[in-house]
Formats: C-alpha cells, structure tokens, sequence
C-alpha cells in the first residue's frame, strides 16, 4: 500500500499541482476567481456567476452562447498550459525529449482544469434548474455547447502544437533518438540508475498522450543548451498563441456594435484571464526579481500619463458639452452660493408654481390629490418592482394615478422603471400604445443589463481600440457606459433616446410629471439633482425663521443653472438615467466639465430612497400645495423592507469580526438613511397635518434568504419572485389606499 502511496505523490500530475502552490502563486489568482465566481462567492451580488452559469448571446442563453463561453474557456485552459509548461520547463526536463511534449505536459497538468470543470457542470445544472427554471433537456443542451466549444478549443490548440511538435521533432528527432541510443548502452556498461538533475522535481510515473503510466527519461546526457534550445521552439509557438487571443478581443471590441461580435461577457473575461495569466507568466520568467520593480515603473508612466491627459479613460455624460474649455464652471464655493441668491431662488419658484398650476388646470376639481413618486435603487430588481407596481396601480385606478403625478424622483435602478413607465404613459397620450398594462413591458425593463457591461469592460475599456461616437453634436468615446445606454435603449425598444430638452415643455404644461434625476458628486458628496427646469431652491434645507438662508451651505447643485453654458439640456436622457444609476466599478463614473474636473456616481450614495429630495420639494411649496391640494400623497416604492430586519449585519467569520468596525457603515447605509429620514418625513407630516400621507410599497421576497440580487441582471426565479410580492398583505393594502384616494 505504501508503494502505491508513494506511486501516487510522486507521479507528474500530483507534483504539478504542488509545484503550482509552490511557485508563481500569482498565476492561481486567476483560477481563485473563475471557481469563486462559479461556486457563487466572488461579487454574486453583482449576478457575476450569472455571466459563466446563464451566459447571454443575442439576448438568449442558449447552447450557442455556452459554446462560445466553452471556446472562451478552452483558451484559458490553454494559456494556462502554455504559461506552466514555459515557466516549469527546467523542472521537466525529460519531457523535451519525448514526442508531443507539450500534450504530455497538458494531459499531466489537468487535475485543476478537471476540477474546474466539475464545479461548474454542479453549479451550472443547480444555477439553472433552480434559478432560471430550465428543464432537463435545456441544461443538457448548455452542457452539450459548452462541451462543444471546449472542444473546438483544446482541437485546434492541439492542431497548432502538434504541428510545431513535428517540425521540432524532424529538426530533433534523429540527434535525441542518436543520444538516447548512446545513454542506453553507457548506462548498462556502468550501471548507472540516476533520473534527472538537481534541478527537476521528482517524479516516478507520469500519464502519457493516452492516459498510460510512464517512466520518466534520464536527461542527463543532454546539454542544457539543447533542452533550452526546443523548449524555446515551443516558446514561440506559444506566444503566437496569445498574440491570437488579444487579436480577437481586438477584433471584438472593435465591431462590438454589432451584435454578432457582442458575445458573451465570461468568455471575454475568460480570454482576457488568459491574455494576463500568459503576461505575468512572461514578466515572472524573464523578469524574475525584477518584476515588482519593472511593473512600478509602468505604474509610475500610466500614472504620468494620466495625469498629463495623455491617457484619458474617464467617461463623460452624453450630449454635454466637454469642448468649451475656457468656460467651465468653477466648482467652488463662491460659485455654487451665487446659485442660491434670493433672486435666483424666486425665479425657479416662479417658474414651477406655473408648472404647478398648469397640472392643477387638467385636474377638474378644485383640490385634486397630489402624488409624488419616489423610487429606490436597487438595480434590474428595483425597476422590474418599480414598473410592476405603477402598472398595478394604473390598472386598479384605471389610469388616473399619472394624471395625479406631478414629480418623479428617485436613486438608481428604480429611476429607470419609473422613467420608461413615465415614457410609456406620454407615448399613450400621443396615441402610440393603447394600454400601460402589457406584460411585455415588464419584461423589457426586467431584460439583462448585466452582460454588454462586463463584456465592454474587457472588449473597449481594457483590450480594444478608441473609438468615438455622436450624440447630438459632440463626439465621445465608446466604453461599457455607452454599452450600458445602448443596451437599455435596446431593451426599451428605442423610445428612451431622448434628451432633456424633448420634455421641457410637456413638463411645463402638465401633460406628464417631473422628473428629478439625481447622483452624487464624489469630490464632497453633494447631490447633483438633474432636471429639464433649473431648481436651485433645492440646494439647501428649507430654512425656518430662526436661520439665514446664507448662512446655510448648500448640499447640493443644480445641474441645468450650473452647466448653462455647457449646453445642459442636450444631455441624453439615458446618460441622465445611468448617472443616476453609477454602480461602484460596474458603471464608470461620470467626469463633469467644471474646473477643476469633478465626477459623479450612484445617487444611492447620498438618498437611495429619493425621498429627500422630494421632501424638500413639498416643504418649499408647503403654500401652495395646502391652498390647491386636498392632500400630498408621497408613494415610496422600495426594494428593502423598511426597518429591513430580515438583514442584520452579523459577522460570521474571524474575518468579518476583525473588518466589522471598517464595514459597519457600509453595511447599514441605508438604514441610517431611513432613520434621518423618518425623522424629516415626521416633522413634515406636523407640518401638513392630514394633507400629508406616505404610502409605501416594498419588494417583500417570497424567500427571504434567496431576494433577487442587487444586480443589473435577474433570473427567471427572481423575476417570478418581484412579481409575487406585489401580492403581500402589505403592499395589497398600499394598493387599496391608493386606490381609494382616486376614488374621492
């Protein structure tokens, strides 16, 4: 048994794997983040298993897009082989002088990759008969195209090896068949027993090309020079290997508007894995020690670079002008209280009461109920909720709830159900749809989002070239921000491409609500609230009479008096909605032309609910909404319970122990935010006495411990979910208040 044991340690795929974890451990940073991902447990709450386990190609998963992600795996697989077998080369020295060493060596080095594969059929046929609700012969057709491109893969890498095995072996061939004959005879007349060299691993057996136990070859009677000299024969063929990897991300980036070339995101990050994986093994052999060194200088150039705008990776909102350099606004203090001079102040308040009466007008009553809308963020999950209920609640009113409407505001994901719902209403009015209620337009909104991100991310903002593009006047740059707007105006069939402009006046004369969209400012965590009508009254807190308005230092900008010089109301709707939308590294951020350059990200940073704003809004026209209104209905459609007890911040690990006091803010953001806001909406509700009423509707997951994700993508199981809480006791409530309020 102990023979066998020993056997067994000492035979060439066990050794691979020890030497591995033994050396260039950088090289395992890769394979740690396919089996997280995979398994669930690297960035899931950004749906990132998604990518590998549903992966989307022409908006379908289906054998086809796992054939591609399959192919995009075989290459990784391969480069992995190809960095391995360069990097431990002088560790298996008695490989070069076999036939096809280079498959031998694949066939020894498989247990990781066999591995690998294991976990991801498990995940995949659990993933999908659970998640996206496939039945058995759909997974099996995944499997079967992902099997297939894996295939396709390792045939034609294999082709290309074996073709340079042959040449090397016709060059080689006779000189080691010659030396081995020579070793063979000195070896019996001296008795010599030795295998290998001080520098080779020990290794008893090894798996040939057909999976039969071998012993090694003595290599002893070789030069080194010799050995170097074909190992460096398949160096070559190696790198032109890679150098077709990174050709294809080019060649993919480059006509990734096509959707033909838009394929999907694992098998980019995959083929861009394996592009890394063979460059850190090259920077590892050729650089040794002088590795860390040699990437601080590149660090220290890219950075030099950058910061001499030679290099610019940095996205812009669409339709704003970046051009007029010397008329940027100041962002400075000075500047942003001349915003809120008292003149200013009234000439917006005037502007918005006509709005306001303008609403009143179509109302037919004297005092007609005001509604304003706040959404939250929360991603697919939170505009699938957001558009599920405002359908729900037009058809129990039979569509009198956005005649009622007169803001809109919000963080996030729910801005962007709430914005196509608000298109949709106006596309009615005009006669271009006869009904809001159509099931497809949930599906629209609830399509992925996820995909055409990570896939541009390595295709255009990592690997591909710069590539410029039009939008209404000035030229930008195409990176996964403008596949996020691209794919979303695909999703909502087109009828978002609109820029702020197209609603100034519709807004104005009541024929649909206002809208506030807002994000961030990263410099000092201000609010820039967005609107096609200057609204600097919501700069800073509705003072009282004890406090001088300027003495208070507004929390936040208007966008459109701000930027009146940068062309604001060119600015594209959709690159208003995913400023607003600026997930963490998902999306980039924003760069604003001011001086100096400032940039914005998620509003769900400053007010995930929305509702401050809005607070805001109705406290400033406290006035005339108690003159003209028979009540103020604030309706709050969440993606959280409020209170959000089913998630409480425990650790639950060492780890999480030792990080808790860095990441108990992170981790109860939003709570603290529902506890400073509760405290405004309550002083407020004194103010208004019964004029006033919140009415609130939450995603209340059938499953609390299985809620959909925080992510740009759903799955068939958490789209059922979001349309089932519609049904909870608590929001069938909400909807008979609502629907009693119209009644009146």
């Amino acid at each position: 048994m102990k023979k066998y044991l020993v056997g067994f340690f000492y035979s060439l795929p066990v050794q691979m794997v020890l030497l591995h974890f033994r050396r260039y451990h950088v090289l395992l940073i890769f394979w740690y983040i396919l089996f997280a991902t995979v398994s669930g447990h690297f960035l899931e709450a950004y749906g990132a298993n998604s990518l590998y386990l549903a992966p989307e190609y022409l908006t379908k998963v289906s054998a086809l897009s796992a054939a591609i992600l399959g192919f995009g795996i075989g290459v990784f697989f391969m480069s992995w082989n190809i960095t391995t077998f360069i990097l431990h080369a002088r560790q298996i020295r008695f490989l070069a002088t076999t036939e096809q060493p280079f498959l031998k060596f694949c066939v020894n080095n498989a247990a990781i990759p066999v591995v690998f594969l294991l976990v991801y059929f498990f995940n995949l046929v659990s993933y999908n008969a659970e998640q996206e609700l496939l039945n058995t012969w759909e997974i099996l057709a995944l499997i079967g195209g992902f099997l297939g491109g894996l295939i396709l893969a390792l045939v034609i890498s294999f082709a290309y090896f074996f073709g340079a095995d042959i040449s090397i072996y016709k060059r080689f061939g006779s000189h080691i068949i010659a030396e081995n004959q020579k070793y063979e005879q000195a070896a019996k007349k001296n008795n010599i027993t030795s295998v290998g060299g001080k520098t080779d691993i020990r290794v008893d057996w090894f798996l040939s090309a057909k999976f039969g136990l071998r012993k090694p070859r003595d290599v002893q009677h070789y030069t080194q020079e010799f050995l170097d000299m074909i190992f460096k024969r398949h160096h070559f063929a190696a790198v032109l290997a890679i150098l077709i990897s990174f050709i294809f991300l080019l060649t993919i980036g480059f006509f990734s508007d096509n959707k033909v070339f838009q394929v999907p995101a694992g098998a980019s990050i995959t083929v861009f894995f394996a592009i890394l994986i063979a460059v850190a093994g090259a920077i590892s052999l050729f650089l040794g020690t002088w590795s860390l060194p040699v990437l601080l200088v590149i660090y220290l150039c890219l950075n030099w670079m950058y910061q001499s705008n030679i290099i610019d990776p940095r996205n812009k909102a669409y339709g704003l002008n970046y051009t007029n350099l010397d008329e940027r606004p100041s962002y400075s203090r000075d500047t942003i209280m001349q915003l809120v001079r008292e003149e200013n102040l009234e000439q917006d308040k005037k502007v918005f009461l006509g709005m306001l009466d303008n609403w009143k007008k179509k109302q037919g009553t004297e005092k007609p109920v005001l509604f304003v809308i706040n959404t939250s963020g929360g991603g697919t999950r939170s505009a699938t909720f957001t558009l599920n209920v405002l359908q729900y609640l037009d058809s129990i009113t039979n569509g009198r709830l956005m005649p009622h409407t007169f803001l809109i505001n919000g963080a996030s994901g729910g801005m962007l159900g709430a914005t196509y719902f608000r298109e949709l209403y106006w596309e009615k009015q005009k006669g271009h749809i006869t009904s809001l209620q159509d099931n497809a337009y949930s599906k629209n909104i609830a399509r992925d989002l996820l995909n055409p991100l990570f896939s541009s991310f390595i295709s255009r903002d990592l690997v591909g070239p710069v590539r410029k593009f039009e939008i209404n006047g000035y030229y930008y740059t195409r990176d996964r921000g403008y596949a996020f707007e691209q794919k979303l105006n695909d999703n909502t069939k087109g009828i978002l491409d609109k820029k702020l402009a197209d609603y100034k006046e519709a807004e104005e004369n009541g024929e649909i609500p206002v809208a506030f969209f807002n994000s961030m400012i990263t410099r000092d965590a201000r609010e820039l609230v967005i609107s096609t009508h200057p609204a600097r009254f919501l700069m800073q807190p509705f003072a009282d009479s004890v406090i001088d308005t300027h003495l208070i230092d507004p929390d936040a900008v208007d966008y459109t008096s701000f930027f009146a010089r940068q062309d604001p109301l060119n600015l594209r709707v959709l690159s208003a909605l995913r400023m607003n939308a600026t997930f963490p590294y998902v999306l980039p951020n924003v760069i604003l032309p001011t001086d100096p350059v400032t940039d914005v990200m998620d509003a769900g940073l400053r007010d995930n609910f929305g509702q401050q704003t809005s607070l805001r809004f109705i406290n400033y026209f406290k006035d005339w909404l108690k003159e003209n209104t028979g009540k103020v209905v604030l309706i709050q459609i969440r993606d959280r319970q409020l209170g959000d007890w089913e998630r409480p911040y425990e650790p639950n690990s060492i780890l999480s122990f030792v990080t808790k006091p860095l990441l108990l803010l992170q981790n109860n953001w939003y709570r603290l935010q529902d506890f400073y806001q509760g405290d405004q909406l309550n002083y407020l509700s004194q103010s208004f006495g019964d004029g006033f009423e919140r009415i609130s509707f939450q995603y209340d997951p059938i499953n609390t411990n299985a809620s959909a994700a925080l992510s740009f993508h759903l799955t068939a199981t958490e789209k059922i979910d979001i349309e089932a809480s519609l049904t909870s006791k608590t929001n069938q409530a909400s909807f008979k208040q609502v629907a009693a309020l119209l009644k009146q």
